[in-house]
C-alpha cells in the first residue's frame, strides 16, 4: 500500500531511477507534481507514465536518437494517458484515509510542523494580518493534533490547502506588480521547452503552482502542506 504522503518523493525517486542519475527536480517539476496531486492523478498513473515515457525514450535511443530527458515535464503526456487508462479500467489510487493511518506521521512531528510554520508567519512583514491569522489557526490545529489519538490527516491536509490558498491571495494582493510580472515571465521561460507536451489547462495549472511557490520563496514563508513536513 503506497503512502499518501510519499506522493512527491516516490515520483522523484522513480524519475531519478529511470534516468539513471540523481538529477534534482526543478521548480517547474515540483509545480507539475503539485498540479497532478491537486487534480487527483493517482500515484500509480504518474509512475506508469514515467515508465512509459522512459521506455519510449530508450527504444528511440537504440535507434540512434539520444536526446536526453532533463525534466519531469517530458513525461507529462504519458502520465495523462496512464491516468485515462486507469480511469477507463475503473482503477484508482489507494483511499487517502487508509493510507494516512499507516503513514507513520507521529502526532508530535505533525504538530511541530504546524508550530514551526506558525512561528515563521509571526514575523512576516508582508500581508502581516493574514500571516498572523494563519499562524493562530495553525497553532489551533497543532493543539487539536496533540489532543487526539487518531488525527484525520486527510481533513488536516484539506485545511492546510485552504489556508495556503488564502495566504497566497493575501500575498498576491500585497505584492508589487513588477514582482508578479517577473514571476510569470520566469514561469514562461521555464515552461517554454515543454509547451508542446502539455495542454493549455495543464500549462496554466503548472504556471499557477510555480508562481505561488516562488512568491512564498520571495517572502521567505513556509509551505503549510504535510507534503513539506521534515522527514526527520
Amino acid at each position: 500500500m503506497r503512502n499518501y504522503f510519499n506522493y512527491f518523493t516516490e515520483i522523484e525517486e522513480r524519475f531519478q531511477q529511470r534516468r539513471g542519475s540523481l538529477l534534482l527536480l526543478s521548480t517547474i517539476d515540483w509545480a507539475l507534481i503539485e498540479s497532478w496531486s491537486e487534480a487527483g492523478i493517482p500515484l500509480e498513473a504518474v509512475l506508469r507514465g514515467i515508465d512509459a515515457a522512459f521506455d519510449k525514450y530508450e527504444a528511440r535511443q537504440q535507434r540512434g536518437r539520444v536526446r536526453r530527458i532533463n525534466g519531469l515535464a517530458w513525461c507529462s503526456q504519458a502520465v495523462m494517458e496512464a491516468a485515462e487508462d486507469l480511469k477507463e479500467a475503473g482503477a484508482g489510487s489507494t483511499p487517502v484515509t487508509s493510507a494516512a493511518r499507516d503513514s507513520g506521521f507521529e502526532h508530535e512531528r505533525v504538530a511541530a510542523h504546524l508550530d514551526a510554520a506558525a512561528a515563521a508567519l509571526d514575523s512576516a512583514a508582508d500581508a502581516p494580518e493574514s500571516c498572523r491569522a494563519t499562524a493562530i489557526r495553525l497553532r489551533e490545529l497543532a493543539v487539536a493534533v496533540r489532543g487526539t489519538d487518531a488525527p484525520d490527516l486527510e481533513s488536516l491536509e484539506r485545511s492546510l490547502t485552504v489556508l495556503e490558498e488564502k495566504l497566497y491571495a493575501a500575498l498576491t494582493a500585497a505584492a508589487p506588480e513588477e514582482l508578479l510580472v517577473g514571476l510569470k515571465e520566469h514561469a514562461a521561460r521555464e515552461l517554454a521547452p515543454y509547451r508542446g507536451r502539455m495542454n493549455v489547462t495543464q500549462l496554466r495549472q503548472v504556471e499557477h503552482q510555480f508562481v505561488q511557490k516562488q512568491l512564498l520563496v520571495h517572502y521567505a514563508l513556509p509551505r503549510l502542506s504535510l507534503f513539506y513536513m521534515r522527514q526527520q
